[in-house]
């Protein structure tokens, strides 16, 4: 039983040879500051395409009041056309006679409503143009360090 049990010496590095034994060569280090630079630009990557995702939805969130403001400025300005429509026709009434006997004029009438979508319509309007002003449409910060990693890698490049 004594004797099943192998023991090996570990033997001693040369005189001179102890550092350079022990530490990597340079091609090793190389390709470790290359995997770690690939390694970022891929987390860059990611890092680019989460913004860009975050971007598309404020984007988003801009166009679709706009997108719904469209319709009550198109209601209010075809509103606005009756309307003046029915001011002329009003005013085209002989003076002393009334076309009809309502507290508010007819055109007076398509006047408000008027004024009323396209109120709406602009509130929208206004809403989706400030939403899309707050967006950066470019992540520079992430696009900047890409592009410096990018040409930290094509200067370093072995020949």
């Amino acid at each position: 039983m004594a004797n099943d049990l192998h023991t090996t010496a570990v033997e001693a590095p040369p005189p001179g040879a102890g550092a350079a034994a022990t530490e990597p060569g340079l091609a090793t280090t190389f390709k470790g500051v290359i995997d770690d630079a690939l390694e970022l630009m891929k987390q860059q990557f990611i890092m680019l395409k989460a913004e860009v995702r975050s971007d598309f939805r404020k984007v988003l969130a801009g166009v679709i009041p706009l997108a719904i403001g469209v319709v009550p400025i198109v209601l209010g300005a075809l509103m606005l056309c009756f309307t003046l429509v029915h001011l002329i026709h009003w005013a085209s009434y002989p003076a002393g006679t009334t076309p009809d006997a309502a507290h508010i004029p007819l055109w007076a009438s398509y006047a408000i409503v008027s004024a009323l979508f396209l109120l709406i319509g602009g509130v929208l309007l206004g809403m989706g143009i400030y939403r899309l002003k707050t967006v950066n449409p470019l992540p520079e910060q992430t696009a900047q360090a890409l592009e410096e990693n990018l040409q930290w890698l094509m200067n370093k490049n072995p020949k």
